[in-house]
């Protein structure tokens, strides 16, 4: 496939699965250029907090209209993530439940997640759990070798090498 590193840096994010990730590129493209910044792209998608307000009044505070398709899949990943166990959005969302209700809290993940996929779009970077599971090299091993298996079934060749971190000091 001609984007096969743009799908497997989208598999990388916690919630992420085949059916979403293709349709992301699909609609995104591989790189997301379309977009300046990741706020434009989450307003297309319409996963942006909505505020009317007039006179200083707050008179609802909708999403506003955007790509239905999109805020869909987006809808269905921020579910996903935060059933993941050990993810950075399942984490997030905990904290999120007590000042939002579950409705507003999912939608808080879905534009943070958005925000995460132009990132690893169009910046060409890899997402990089910041959950508990960032600390137990097993349970990351064993996420690997899942997503390897996932993307073998797609017919994509992968080829696993560590990466090596440049530490500074």
């Amino acid at each position: 496939m001609r984007h096969q590193d743009a799908v497997l840096r989208l598999c990388e994010i916690p919630g992420v699965r085949q059916d979403a990730l293709l349709q992301m590129i699909a609609e995104l493209g591989p790189a997301a250029m379309a977009f300046e910044t990741a706020e434009q792209m989450a307003s297309w998608m319409g996963v942006c907090p909505g505020r009317e307000e007039s006179a200083g009044k707050s008179n609802r505070n909708r999403s506003p209209k955007g790509n239905r398709t999109m805020r869909r899949v987006l809808n269905q990943v921020a579910w996903s993530a935060v059933r993941t166990k050990d993810s950075f959005f399942r984490e997030l969302y905990h904290r999120l439940i007590p000042r939002l209700e579950v409705h507003k809290a999912i939608w808080a993940i879905a534009h943070r997640i958005a925000k995460v996929v132009w990132k690893v779009l169009h910046e060409k970077v890899r997402y990089i759990e910041r959950g508990p599971l960032a600390l137990d090299p097993a349970a990351m091993k064993r996420r690997v070798t899942r997503l390897a298996r996932q993307m073998r079934r797609l017919d994509y060749t992968l080829e696993l090498k560590p990466v090596v971190v440049a530490t500074t000091g």
